[in-house]
């Protein structure tokens, strides 16, 4: 990180990271194409889950080169007569898989705990009868920043 007087605690970014609602997951193709998409996810221990149809642009990517970067944006607030923006982010790198099974199951559960919690006994019904219709990748964080301009 180039503006170390920027960043923030490791707890202030695996909170922002767990409380924001979206981010962007970025991959690169087989013939060096970058793609970023806004995926809905989970962050559970050291991972983030994100739930995905069976077949599409990303898992091709994801299993030509494994090694992908997600972004998320808290607040921001444009500071006009400074030219400049209040902003608080994070950016993770590491590497995805297909998560299978049991960590399939814990992945979906997440996703339903953070985005329908009110909704949890509806949502583990949806699960059983969704999931084979459906993929859970898996980002195990291997490098971590997080920074804000406050």
């Amino acid at each position: 990180m180039r503006r170390l007087d920027r960043a923030i605690s490791n707890e202030e970014t695996l909170q922002l990271l767990n409380n924001c609602e979206y981010g962007i997951l970025s991959s690169v193709s087989e013939i060096g194409e970058p793609y970023g998409v806004p995926l809905s996810y989970c962050l559970i221990d050291n991972a983030i889950y994100f739930h995905s149809a069976l077949e599409g642009k990303k898992l091709d990517n994801f299993l030509a080169n494994s090694t992908v970067s997600f972004c998320v944006v808290g607040k921001t607030e444009i500071l006009q007569s400074k030219f400049s923006t209040k902003y608080e982010s994070v950016i993770v790198s590491g590497i995805i898989e297909e998560a299978t099974e049991n960590e399939k199951q814990i992945g979906l559960e997440g996703l339903v705990k953070k985005y329908s919690p009110n909704f949890i006994p509806e949502g583990l019904k949806y699960i059983d009868k969704a999931k084979d219709e459906t993929k859970v990748l898996k980002l195990t964080i291997k490098n971590i920043t997080g920074k804000a301009r406050k």
